[in-house]
């Protein structure tokens, strides 16, 4: 079981505990499927997916989505509502996820050079936090400069992993640019060969990060898209990061089969046998999101298609001019419907990435 050698079984894990959970998955050939949330309605979709399949999950904001968290009507023009929706998307994970009894990584995601001053926002509020508690508000954060000059990249990225290694908190970094667009991020125009990255930049990011801490994983492009996309339009090379991981050994000298903890970046819309190949090459997180955004609308979608003649007025239905409407325009009915797709979905994502039934 996943959890036989964590200090922490259930609630947010950090740490050494994180550390193991990557472990062994690459040692039983799973990865943990990251989900993206915007509300606390999206992470109890996420959570209890993750406990009826008996798996652990990784929850993760973006700057926007933690704006969002904060509430679309608070100022950003400082990161100040990515960061309070951030920290206060954190304290609700970590109060509500021993609830579901399983092991939860808290990350965030994507964090590019104009956003850093969010990263720091988030930073401050884990060493606040590991100063009363011992340990870091969030288990991890990204940072990508993957548009950035690759000096610059891992330059910024040791400088930010310095910082939180005294917390033994992991951060993930990105080298290969990420195409299609997501949360605002455009690289849908970039050239096909910037979203393939090349063995001697893993081996380099490997050899200057592991100098410093063990707690880091890379997102390393091998044709990854965010989005959805016609079938064809997205050519994915999952074999690249074997190669990836062969050169490391090779260069390193260690005896591990699979010395870098890799990430996949845009997962959704992606077969199950690219999934397969991925993780057998030592992937042990896939960002899902526009899968899950799309599966939580269908559910509210279809009830208000359903509804429609339930919901046009307070009091008045095809059951009589009297009748109240209530408890079908209750939120908490509608609301749950899309938590009931989205958490569908993740399942899915559990059982495709082999993840179910690890606890």
């Amino acid at each position: 079981m996943a959890t036989n050698n964590l200090s922490r079984k259930t609630g947010v894990i950090v740490g050494d505990d994180v550390l193991k959970l990557f472990n062994y998955a690459q040692q039983k050939g799973f990865a943990i499927p990251a989900i993206n949330v915007t509300s606390s309605s999206t992470v109890v979709a996420s959570l209890e997916a993750a406990r009826d399949k008996k798996a652990p999950i990784i929850l993760q904001m973006s700057q926007g989505g933690a704006a969002y968290f904060a509430g679309k009507g608070v100022a950003n023009d400082k990161q100040q509502a990515s960061i309070a929706g951030a920290v206060a998307g954190a304290h609700y994970i970590r109060s509500v996820a021993p609830t579901y009894g399983i092991p939860v990584i808290l990350h965030t995601d994507h964090c590019a050079k104009k956003l850093l001053p969010w990263l720091d926002g988030m930073m401050d509020a884990d060493e606040a936090y590991f100063k009363e508690h011992g340990e870091p508000l969030f288990s991890s954060h990204m940072i990508d400069l993957s548009e950035e000059e690759v000096d610059f990249n891992i330059d910024t990225t040791a400088k930010y992993l310095k910082r939180a290694a005294p917390m033994k908190q992991f951060l993930e970094m990105e080298i290969g640019i990420t195409g299609g667009e997501e949360d605002g991020v455009n690289n849908e125009d970039v050239d096909n060969n910037s979203l393939y990255t090349q063995p001697e930049d893993i081996y380099n990011i490997y050899k200057t990060l592991s100098a410093i801490s063990p707690y880091f994983s890379i997102a390393a492009g091998f044709g990854n898209v965010h989005g959805v996309y016609k079938p064809g339009n997205v050519k994915l090379h999952p074999e690249l990061l074997n190669k990836h991981q062969s050169y490391v050994k090779e260069k390193t000298g260690t005896k591990e089969e699979k010395p870098v903890f890799l990430v996949f970046h845009g997962g959704s819309g992606s077969s199950k046998a690219e999934y397969k190949e991925a993780i057998s090459n030592g992937v042990v997180k896939v960002n899902l999101d526009t899968d899950l955004q799309y599966a939580y609308l269908t559910g509210i979608r279809d009830y208000v298609l359903n509804k429609k003649d339930y919901i046009m007025s307070q009091v008045g239905n095809p059951d009589g001019e009297d009748k109240p409407n209530k408890k079908f325009f209750d939120p908490r009915v509608w609301v749950r419907e899309g938590e009931k797709t989205m958490s569908a979905r993740v399942k899915e994502g559990l059982v495709d990435f082999n993840t179910a039934d690890q606890l």
